[in-house]
């Protein structure tokens, strides 16, 4: 029986787009281009997702790949990229209160870097009705990482059978799956799609 709605943040509760940083910062367009390649698109950000490098490391690295002029502009995309490519999905507002209010619990599994268990309360919709997040930089794993669930499942005490995980990534659901916890991924970014999944999960779980 499902008891619990795990969800990803990103593509899920909100929506993202790098390239925003680099234009609040950069006028020229392949500027543009390429400090958000070399910041966005690189091994430095999947390392900050994994919590194996500092934010000032990575910037290190990717400046040494970017021409002097651009490091300022570098810098000032990497301190501020949460608040300025990050809006929330308005959508999935009722699609929560609905679900908290029929009595499941609500939480957050996201590959994500060590800036986001301080703020993702300010980042996503209807952020109060969560019962808690874990983000990959906390624990050193990244999904589809079998790891990555496990945790989930520890800290708040969950069992994987009575969980259902909505992510935008297809090898992030069979890795939950394979850790016993079905799920719908996302990737067509449907919001009536999605709602349409969740009251027929809702609808075989409840009561009556």
């Amino acid at each position: 029986m499902i008891k619990n709605f795990v969800f990803d943040m990103g593509k899920i509760l909100m929506d993202y787009e790098s390239m925003r940083a680099c234009k609040a910062y950069i006028e020229d367009e392949a500027d543009q281009r390429e400090v958000c390649t070399a910041l966005f698109v690189s091994p430095e950000w999947v390392q900050l997702d994994m919590g194996i490098i500092s934010e000032e490391q990575a910037l290190r690295q990717v400046c040494s790949r970017l021409p002097e002029r651009l490091h300022e502009a570098a810098r000032l995309c990497l301190e501020n990229w949460d608040s300025k490519c990050m809006w929330q999905i308005e959508e999935m507002k009722p699609i929560l209160r609905r679900l908290k209010q029929e009595g499941f619990g609500l939480y957050i599994c996201s590959n994500a870097s060590m800036r986001l268990p301080a703020k993702w309360r300010s980042l996503i919709p209807e952020a109060e009705l969560f019962d808690g997040a874990l983000f990959s930089a906390e624990v050193l794993c990244m999904k589809p990482q079998k790891e990555m669930y496990q945790h989930l499942f520890s800290r708040f005490s969950l069992k994987p059978e009575e969980c259902f995980f909505i992510d935008d990534v297809r090898m992030n659901i069979e890795g939950a799956r394979a850790c016993g916890m079905d799920g719908y991924c996302h990737e067509d970014g449907n919001v009536s799609h999605l709602d349409a999944v969740l009251k027929e999960v809702e609808k075989a779980n409840l009561p009556g």
